[in-house]
């Protein structure tokens, strides 16, 4: 169906949400109506915090939310939907709209599939009352559906709108963009070559698919990383894992804005350990790309004084490579935690690959070479 009419059946005036490549025809059109708008759209750091967001306009208003995400940040959304908006608790009213990824039979990455076969039965699970629209869902039947939810809502219950991939049409045409030059996957290339055979944590989207396609571009083993194909925003943590359990061994973790923004307080957790191994790049260009481009708002924040607050006692930004090159090489030498944020623009190649081989494959390798460190 059209995105537009999806927007006019709701009937909503605040949206609240993290982007979705599933969605990226809602988020075009929010952000082409609204762009980003404290009144109308707020994106959010997590699916947690747009729940809450959510929570707080209806206080406010008295009127029904809508908060928009991939199915993987239901995980994020159980406790404020289990002790927030639960009719047992405050009875808050709020519309789901939850792209479907890894939709059983639908062949998708490796993170969607589990995520995929338990979408709907968490969403019943946590008392949030599903209704999936498909290509062929008409106009009239999704109607329907939102007529069915209104005395729902107005009983302080929850209701879910589940798209399928493919199912929303007639996106407008949104170009993201920023004035930074740095490319990321030189960047990851810079990277790659001043960790030599340090194991390395990346993060979730494109920067791990660069990653692996470095090593292959290098005639490198993909022994010597992790990638964190899902689990946003935790790359820091597992780097935190191995690093303080291989405490002889200089450790990389190759992060961005939006999974940095996603499970901020983890930068607390590492600056109160201070790893002396652990050198952690977030690659910054403001944007969630990998799913269409959507801005974070780590293009307005310092991200160093933030490194620095949480006990970081080395952070820089950086926004050339001879800076990042000297930075890198710092970090190497210094045997310290320390942070290098690289301001980067927008984009990847058309012809970006997926890892070739599976995530279990790729644990097991990374495992048996921290075996030998």
């Amino acid at each position: 169906m059209k995105v537009q009419k999806l927007v006019e059946i709701i009937g909503a005036d605040f949206y609240t949400g993290v982007p979705d490549s599933q969605l990226k025809a809602l988020c075009n059109y929010l952000m082409a109506a609204y762009g980003i708008d404290p009144a109308h759209h707020i994106i959010a750091a997590n699916e947690g915090n747009c729940t809450a967001l959510a929570a707080g306009y209806h206080l406010a208003t008295g009127k029904v939310p809508v908060v928009y995400m991939q199915n993987s940040g239901e995980g994020n959304i159980i406790n404020p939907v289990a002790s927030l908006l639960n009719d047992k608790v405050y009875a808050i009213p709020v519309v789901f709209i939850v792209g479907w990824r890894g939709e059983p039979g639908i062949h998708d990455e490796p993170q969607h599939i589990y995520q995929g076969e338990v979408t709907v039965r968490l969403l019943e699970d946590m008392g949030i009352q599903p209704f999936v629209i498909g290509k062929d869902t008409t106009d009239e039947e999704v109607e329907a559906a939102m007529e069915a939810f209104r005395s729902i809502l107005a009983a302080g219950k929850d209701v879910a709108f589940v798209i399928r991939k493919g199912a929303l049409t007639d996106a407008p045409k949104v170009e993201y963009r920023n004035e930074n030059r740095m490319v990321r996957e030189e960047i990851i290339q810079h990277i790659v070559k001043a960790s030599g055979e340090d194991p390395i944590i990346s993060t979730t989207g494109k920067a791990s698919r660069e990653l692996f396609e470095t090593r292959v571009a290098n005639g490198q083993s993909h022994k010597y990383d992790f990638l964190t194909v899902g689990s946003m925003g935790h790359s820091s943590s597992i780097a935190l894992g191995v690093a303080l359990n291989k405490p002889g061994q200089r450790v990389w973790c190759v992060d961005g804005d939006g999974a940095v923004l996603m499970h901020m307080g983890s930068m607390a957790v590492l600056g109160a350990n201070r790893p002396g191994n652990l050198i952690h790049v977030v690659i910054n260009n403001g944007a969630h790309e990998t799913v269409g481009g959507m801005p974070t708002v780590a293009g307005s924040i310092d991200l160093v004084a933030i490194a620095r607050a949480c006990g970081y006692p080395n952070a820089v930004c950086v926004d050339s490579f001879e800076d990042l090159d000297r930075e890198l090489m710092a970090a190497r030498e210094r045997h310290e935690l320390s942070l290098i944020e690289v301001k980067c623009s927008i984009g990847a190649r058309e012809d970006l690959g997926r890892p070739t081989t599976s995530a279990l494959e790729n644990k097991n390798s990374f495992m048996e070479y921290l075996k030998t460190l």
